[in-house]
C-alpha cells in the first residue's frame, strides 16, 4: 500500500499529517509514504529571466517546499513514522491526482482548509478538485 499525503504547511495539512500518523495502525503492513507539497510555477515574464536564474528560482522552490514540510515533519517524526518528501511544480490539484496516478499511489489524504459550502462554490478548492481527478481513494481531513 502505497499513501500520499499532499501538504502545504497549514494547519489543515498538519492535521491530515496528524490523522494518517493516528490511523496507520488500521492497515495491516505499514504502507509507504510519500508526503508532497506542490508549487504553482513561478510566472516569467518578458526579459525576467535576465534577472531571475533557474538557480533562483529552483532555491525558491526548495525554500517554500522545506517551510511547508517543516511542520509535517514534527508530526511524522514525532510519531516515528517513515515516508520521503518530495515536491512538485505545477497546477496544484492536477499535479497531486497526477503524481498519485504515475506514483501508482493507492490513496491520497489531504486536509482540507474548512471551506464553506458558498466559498466553496463560488472559488472551488483543491481538495474538491483532486477528488474530482484522482482516480484512486482520497481522504480528507477536516
Amino acid at each position: 500500500m502505497k499513501i500520499l499525503l499532499a501538504v502545504d504547511g497549514s494547519e489543515s495539512s498538519v492535521r491530515a499529517a496528524a490523522k494518517l500518523a493516528a490511523s496507520l495502525g488500521w492497515f495491516r503492513e505499514t504502507p509507504e509514504i510519500e508526503v508532497l507539497t506542490v508549487h504553482l510555477p513561478v510566472p516569467m515574464f518578458g526579459r525576467m529571466g535576465a534577472l531571475v536564474t533557474k538557480e533562483m528560482i529552483d532555491g525558491h522552490y526548495a525554500e517554500e517546499s522545506e517551510a511547508a514540510l517543516e511542520p509535517v515533519r514534527k508530526v511524522l517524526d514525532g510519531a516515528g513514522v517513515e515516508y520521503a518528501a518530495l515536491r512538485a511544480v505545477g497546477p496544484v490539484a492536477e499535479t497531486i491526482a497526477e503524481h498519485a496516478g504515475t506514483r501508482a499511489s493507492d490513496l491520497i489524504y489531504m486536509g482540507t482548509r474548512g471551506m464553506t459550502a458558498l466559498s466553496n462554490a463560488v472559488m472551488g478548492s483543491v481538495a474538491s478538485k483532486v477528488v474530482q481527478l484522482a482516480t484512486v481513494p482520497v481522504v480528507l481531513v477536516r
